[in-house]
């Protein structure tokens, strides 16, 4: 049995592995937001939007086995990109690039972990 579904390592209705995960995507997201209205970057602003908009989904507890999966290569594909574009790093970026590198272990874990069955990942069928 995994111990990521042992009712001793919830907090609420989430593991504490989850609850790390939504503060890794928090604080990826706002460092995204923050970064991309400082600098004037859109699509780095949007990047922490698309993060908000899979904790909407991931609360919601809409298919979180498939978001855990797109978690992985949205947030990696962001690394390479961002030693490409920018020209400057500063200790922020370092701290943003050090909890993605967490966040993709963290989901990557989660996905591995997580039962196909589980309640949350499947899709609601229509009547």
């Amino acid at each position: 049995m995994c111990t990521q579904y042992n009712p001793a390592g919830r907090i609420g209705s989430l593991t504490r592995l989850q609850w790390l995960a939504v503060a890794l995507v928090v604080t990826t997201g706002v460092l995204h937001v923050y970064a991309g209205i400082v600098e004037g970057r859109i699509p780095v602003a949007l990047a922490g939007v698309g993060y908000a908009g899979a904790l909407v989904l991931f609360f919601l507890d809409y298919r979180r086995r498939l978001l855990y999966l797109i978690g992985i290569p949205y947030t990696a594909v962001q690394i390479p990109i961002w030693l490409v574009a920018k020209s400057e790093y500063g200790v922020v970026d370092y701290v943003d690039k050090a909890v993605q590198v967490i966040l993709i272990l963290v989901l990557v874990y989660l996905y591995l972990n997580t039962p196909a069955n589980s309640p949350g990942n499947t899709a609601a069928t229509a009547d």
